[in-house]
């Protein structure tokens, strides 16, 4: 079975923000390394959001099936 995303255009978005030190999560002892940023994909049929395919900056992929209606 082919995978519902190869072939399909990915839109250029914004990357989620990442958490500065500033903020009010706990970060004490986490060691600060260059890792990839989160990304979100979104996966259009026409003007309809069909799926969302949420990557974790540690890899994890979830994809979210957007459903809607019968009729709209």
């Amino acid at each position: 079975m082919k995978p519902f995303l190869q072939g399909r255009k990915a839109l250029d978005l914004q990357p989620l923000r990442t958490v500065h030190s500033n903020s009010p999560l706990p970060t004490a002892g986490l060691a600060r390394t260059a890792t990839p940023s989160p990304n979100v994909e979104i996966v259009k049929h026409g003007d309809k959001v069909m799926r969302l395919v949420v990557t974790c900056a540690c890899g994890e992929r979830i994809e979210v099936d957007c459903l809607y209606p019968a009729g709209s």
